[in-house]
């Protein structure tokens, strides 16, 4: 099989991978046996597949082997196939919602998205089981994200499937008056992927760029199914302007390249233009929300020919709105760098200070870092050197540390 050949049939895989899983766990109600009739779908496929071409509809095919396999099973496991059919009972006795997508479109996929980000599910279970589920990543895979052992990632995704048995989650999407309520949960999940993609919490590198593509894919799946949601109008565009810059982040050595310094030519111009138009979509017709007011800071940003002559004014208005909507102390660290942008680095330093005692911003190296940052612009050597030792002590990976070593050294030798 050329390389050309198997890019295109791990292509089918990635495509249809969470399609099939969907159907299938709406057709049997089991995820335990919907993910195992699904991989074994594919090994058949990738023995089949290579000598006999890719079908005219592999989905179809996928889907067909899966069914038989799961026959098969229940056939041979008929204690299971009892539980399975009392589950199946009362699912079809409780009323179906009305479709959410708005069209012709199937919403096995969406109905996924809203059981594995049940808000029955701690946070962490909800996050990796979409990760485990949606994304197709394995199990060890799930684990470096989360940076534990396979064995214990293994064990919470059981235990999260376990408790949407036990407590019979419904495999469905949530009626018009759960949807506001149960929605933010599910772009929380796809932002989180997302986050430690664009900014791995440790390890050799800067990003994850797997991660970062998963969330964006899993958002256009998303965008596809909920076309009248402006907030999955607005994470999608967040995701995409921010994602925009990935090449710019880090220099030919991996080193971390911050935004005043990034070479702004490298930044794909294309997804910027997707992002801009979504941003639009986002902030139409209704009260601003958490990810488009967050989209439209990035849009400025990415619009801006250089640092310089970036609208700094109308991003600290626009955090202005976020913290309202969402105030967090990172939120007020961002609108503080901001607001040193506009009015220069002392009052954005009086506002960092201000902010000294959040527990919150304790171990978040990014806050010892503008703090360094603003000192130093501020001719304050030995206190940014300070600032600067503590955000290396925090720091999680290795390009932010060789970053502020950096600094250190230009602040010893001015």
């Amino acid at each position: 099989m050329t390389g050309r050949a198997a890019a295109s049939i791990e292509a089918v895989f990635r495509e249809e991978r969470g399609l099939l899983l969907a159907a299938l766990v709406r057709r049997f109600g089991d995820l335990d046996l919907a993910e195992e009739v699904t991989s074994e779908a594919i090994e058949a496929a990738l023995v089949h597949w290579p000598a006999d071409g890719v079908p005219p509809k592999p989905g179809a095919w996928l889907m067909t082997t899966a069914r038989r396999k799961a026959v098969d099973r229940l056939r041979r496991d008929q204690a299971y196939a009892a539980r399975l059919a009392v589950l199946q009972v009362e699912a079809e006795r409780a009323p179906a919602p009305p479709s959410a997508t708005g069209g012709d479109l199937p919403d096995e996929r969406l109905q996924l998205f809203f059981t594995c980000a049940h808000p029955a599910l701690p946070a962490e279970d909800r996050t990796a089981l979409t990760l485990r589920c949606l994304a197709g990543l394995t199990t060890p895979e799930v684990a470096r994200a989360f940076l534990v052992p396979s064995a214990t990632m293994g064990k919470r995704i059981v235990r999260a499937k376990n408790r949407i048995r036990t407590l019979r989650i419904p495999f469905r999407v949530p009626d018009a008056d759960e949807l506001p309520g149960r929605l933010p949960g599910v772009l929380q999940v796809v932002y989180s992927i997302f986050t430690e993609g664009y900014a791995a919490s440790s390890g050799p590198d800067l990003q994850r760029l797997d991660l970062a593509e998963e969330a964006i894919r899993l958002a256009r799946i998303l965008r596809r199914l909920l076309p009248g949601e402006r907030e999955v109008a607005g994470l999608l565009a967040l995701m995409l302007l921010v994602h925009a810059r990935r090449d710019a982040r880090t220099g030919s050595d991996g080193d971390l390249v911050l935004l005043d310094d990034q070479d702004r030519g490298r930044w794909d111009r294309a997804m910027i233009e997707e992002g801009a138009a979504l941003v639009e979509v986002a902030l139409r017709a209704g009260p601003p929300g958490l990810y488009g007011v967050q989209a439209a800071i990035a849009a400025l940003h990415d619009e801006a020919p250089d640092v310089a002559s970036t609208d700094w004014p109308q991003i600290v208005a626009l955090y202005d709105v976020l913290r309202g909507l969402a105030p967090s102390p990172v939120v007020e660290l961002n609108r503080a760098v901001a607001v040193a942008m506009r009015d220069g680095p002392a009052a954005g330093l009086s506002l960092l200070d201000a902010l000294a005692d959040e527990p919150r911003l304790r171990e978040y190296s990014p806050f010892p870092a503008a703090r360094g940052d603003l000192l130093s612009r501020l001719g304050r050597h030995s206190e940014a050197a300070e600032a600067y030792g503590e955000a290396l002590a925090l720091a999680g990976t290795e390009p932010e540390r060789e970053h502020l070593r950096r600094r250190l050294a230009e602040i010893a030798s001015p």
